[in-house]
């Protein structure tokens, strides 16, 4: 019998950070989230070098979890009902190749678990327009400047937070309630 594994790190990319970890620290068996940067050429970039477009770098959130209490297919599926995986280079008023929708995947599993999990998706046919979600393994990922992190939790009376957050944090209780809580 094999052994499961006590965490199991996952890094996604759906438009801003602050959302993405604010929603993915909200799941059962959650032990992380550490918003961040992946998928570009610059090593060690800034908030400011990304926010320019021009470092190839997403803004991303690596989270590390239970597998015993929720699955990396779980989270795959929380990462796809909380944003819009159609939308190339952007996310509500963000836009910008830093804002896209993509899945670092750490190893064959998890890229085969997306691969699928995009196959399903696209035969239930959720969305009008196909799902554009970048699929690759992650290459280096590079930790946020300390402000960036739980933004959320420490600004939830902020305008960004109140029209584009919250409405996402609404939407994950009412469709993943069951994976929930500590």
């Amino acid at each position: 019998m094999t052994a499961i594994a006590s965490e199991v790190t996952a890094t996604l990319a759906s438009g801003c950070f602050w959302c993405t970890e604010a929603v993915l620290e909200q799941v059962r068996g959650v032990k992380r989230v550490t918003p961040g940067y992946a998928g570009g050429r610059t090593r060690n970039p800034s908030y400011e070098d990304v926010c320019d477009g021009e470092t190839g770098h997403a803004e991303c959130a690596q989270v590390v979890f239970d597998p015993g209490k929720v699955t990396y297919r779980q989270i795959l599926e929380i990462f796809f009902s909380t944003h819009d995986p159609t939308t190339l280079n952007r996310q509500g008023p963000d836009t910008g190749t830093q804002y896209r929708s993509a899945i670092f995947h750490h190893t064959p599993e998890q890229k085969a678990t997306a691969e699928a999990v995009i196959a399903d998706l696209g035969r239930q046919r959720i969305w009008e327009r196909p799902i554009v979600t970048e699929v690759t393994a992650l290459e280096k990922f590079y930790a946020a400047e300390e402000y960036h992190t739980q933004y959320y939790r420490r600004n939830p009376d902020a305008m960004y937070c109140q029209v584009i957050i919250s409405p996402k944090l609404a939407k994950l209780r009412k469709q993943h309630s069951a994976l929930l809580g500590a």
